[in-house]
């Protein structure tokens, strides 16, 4: 489910199973990233998805990339795994206006 930045940040801060993942490279994280997020690099291929098949599927995950495709991307795969709840941060990291670490 994609949502613009102020659903997708409100609904997490309300979510008690709320975990924010940051599916962009290492370098891109390096450079800034949403407090408290986890990184599972999307471009790992197969590395992915057994990252992401070690993840508690009872969770909601907040997913996002640097614009918004990857992340897009990720939700998909992580349906495809029996993810119920993984919602696409429009615009991504670039357009974030939220808190930064």
């Amino acid at each position: 489910m994609n949502l613009d930045q102020q659903n997708w940040w409100s609904k997490f801060l309300t979510d008690e199973k709320g975990v924010i993942l940051d599916v962009r490279t290492l370098d891109e994280v390096n450079r800034g990233k949403i407090p408290g997020s986890i990184n599972i690099d999307i471009f790992k291929g197969q590395g992915f998805i057994y990252e992401v098949e070690e993840l508690d599927k009872n969770n909601n995950y907040y997913v996002y990339c640097a614009a918004g495709a990857r992340s897009a991307n990720a939700c998909n795969i992580m349906k495809e795994l029996g993810f119920e709840n993984a919602y696409n941060l429009v615009g991504g990291f670039s357009e974030w206006t939220g808190p930064t670490e």
